[in-house]
């Protein structure tokens, strides 16, 4: 560990003893170790199905990545899918609600070859539904009805959840698991990537993450089921405890450092403050005890006996790659002095140890790739 990152480090801990004192923060790891349902899996999300037109896929997985992940020390990837990429249908128009049933066979079968890749490799795998019928948190794609209010969404999203179910019905909850539905929200235009989004009704997200799981579960009752966080994936959904279903939260906060520049987090990316970590950034100071609170009610969820795991964190690459270090290091070392595990976005790209595009990192060639070396280790270290 370099000198100033190993004082800096340190220095945190001797201020967080300081505050609440090292018994007590000795206890409370303790007691989150023995709770946490989930493993502590560390890993990445991979992008292969991550559009919903197949011709626009961004990634393609190769059996080597799976291979560096394994030898590196990682266990597990999770894989975004919007559902339109296998199903077939006329692109050249919206989807119509019929048409979300047409599976392309050929589609789901480039997906298992995915899945029983990283098997090889000894990787868990999560699928999840970054888009869904009637609901997705990114925009450019036209749904035919809205998951939160309309039953033809909720049955198609439930017909959803059953092929995957059915399709790896005999593979163990140690290989696989279902994250039901990427970072909820309720979003007055669908097709506005900037409109104003708010927290689903927990009554709402209940109804409709019950009957995914009822709809997976019928096919095998010892299927592994996790939802992602309410208010796109950063508040717990306490109406969802009693459930036997995990919950996912996110590596984002503050979104100042994490998405620095981000057209598609920013009405007004080019006029940001320049982030700092720790430090003062506009109106406010962004610290670790900011973090602290922010993922206290995660940690409070795990001692309630409630799995918890971290599905996607990270920052994009306009961030300076000192500020990016210094805050992940903070939250990494927070999610695991509590169990909780965590996957990076992606793994190769803007957000990944490879070819991230920044332009203030001393890159390692690897195997003719660009590797973060530092944000590696870090990562390793976690």
């Amino acid at each position: 560990m370099e000198r100033r990152a190993f004082i800096q480090q340190t220095g945190l801990l001797t201020a967080a003893m300081g505050t609440i004192g090292p018994q007590t923060l000795a206890q409370t790891s303790l007691e989150t170790a023995r709770k946490n349902k989930l493993p502590r899996w560390k890993g990445f999300n991979l992008l292969d199905f991550f559009s919903p037109n197949p011709s626009a896929s961004r990634r393609a997985t190769q059996e080597d990545h799976l291979k560096w992940m394994q030898d590196w020390g990682f266990d597990f990837v999770r894989i975004p899918m919007a559902y339109p990429y296998y199903l077939t249908f006329d692109r050249s128009r919206p989807i119509t609600p019929d048409e979300v049933y047409q599976i392309d066979s050929r589609a789901v079968d480039r997906i298992d070859q995915l899945v029983a890749m990283a098997h090889k490799h000894h990787l868990h795998v999560s699928l999840n539904l970054h888009r869904a019928p009637g609901y997705c948190v990114n925009a450019g794609f036209h749904e035919p009805y809205n998951l939160w209010t309309d039953q033809a969404a909720l049955d198609a999203f439930c017909f959803h959840w059953n092929l995957w179910a059915k399709r790896y019905k005999h593979v163990s909850s140690k290989k696989i698991s279902f994250d039901l539905l990427n970072e909820p929200s309720m979003r007055a235009d669908m097709n506005d990537q900037h409109a104003q989004r708010s927290t689903v009704p927990g009554a709402v997200y209940r109804s409709v993450a019950q009957a995914a799981a009822e709809a997976i579960r019928t096919e095998n009752p010892a299927h592994l089921i996790i939802a992602d966080g309410n208010n796109t994936g950063s508040t717990v959904i306490p109406e969802l405890t009693d459930l036997n279903i995990a919950q996912s939260c996110r590596g984002y906060n503050p979104g100042i450092i994490s998405h620095y520049k981000a057209p598609w987090a920013n009405k007004d990316p080019e006029h940001l403050p320049e982030p700092k970590w720790p430090g003062q950034v506009g109106d406010k100071y962004l610290s670790r005890a900011m973090l602290e609170t922010f993922y206290q009610p995660w940690i409070d969820l795990v001692n309630r006996g409630v799995g918890v795991h971290c599905g996607e964190c990270g920052c994009w690459n306009k961030t300076p790659h000192d500020v990016f270090l210094a805050w992940f290091t903070d939250v990494l070392d927070i999610l695991g002095s509590h169990q909780i595990g965590f996957a990076l976005w992606e793994f190769i790209g803007d957000f990944g140890v490879l070819n991230s595009g920044r332009t203030d990192v001393a890159y390692e060639d690897w195997h003719g790739y660009k590797l973060d070396r530092q944000l590696l280790n870090l990562l390793m270290k976690a």
